[in-house]
């Protein structure tokens, strides 16, 4: 038997980073991120974000291929919201995914709690050009092209 606990922080925005989440339908959209997480054999501890991107915290049991599960939870939240109000709604092809100690889970989703207040402060792009050096990924030319 595997002891493991797959802890991660995803950041993805939406398309071209057009501010198109708005406040009435987030909460619904949360849900259904949710809900598909868990049809997708995950655990959502914390989803948040804002107009043009969204942060969730996701528990993976080992058996579940990453690429294919942000893949799938990514194309069925968009054809969920181009159903539910959003005709052009779109994520956009990029994301950043960062694993995450237990100890720290506390402290990340607090951040997540946390979006529209950090975003009073400082944009998508700089909050998640911040996240990569964090974590010691190089930046490039690619990083805001979809």
């Amino acid at each position: 038997m595997a002891y493991t606990n797959f802890l991660y922080h995803i950041v993805f925005g939406t398309k071209g980073r057009t501010k198109i989440i708005n406040r009435d339908i987030r909460p619904e959209l949360y849900r259904y991120l949710g809900g598909t997480i868990r049809k997708l054999g995950g655990i959502a501890l914390e989803i948040n974000g804002i107009a043009d991107h969204v942060h969730l915290l996701v528990k993976l049991k080992p058996t579940i291929r990453f690429s294919d599960f942000l893949r799938d939870l990514k194309s069925n939240s968009s054809s969920w919201a181009k159903k539910n109000g959003i005709p052009k709604f779109a994520w956009q092809r990029r994301y950043g995914a960062f694993t995450v100690s237990e100890s720290q889970v506390g402290v990340v989703r607090k951040y997540i709690r946390n979006q529209e207040k950090h975003h009073n402060k400082f944009d998508f792009k700089t909050e998640f050009e911040s996240m990569l050096r964090v974590n010691g990924i190089e930046l490039d030319d690619f990083v805001w092209q979809d």
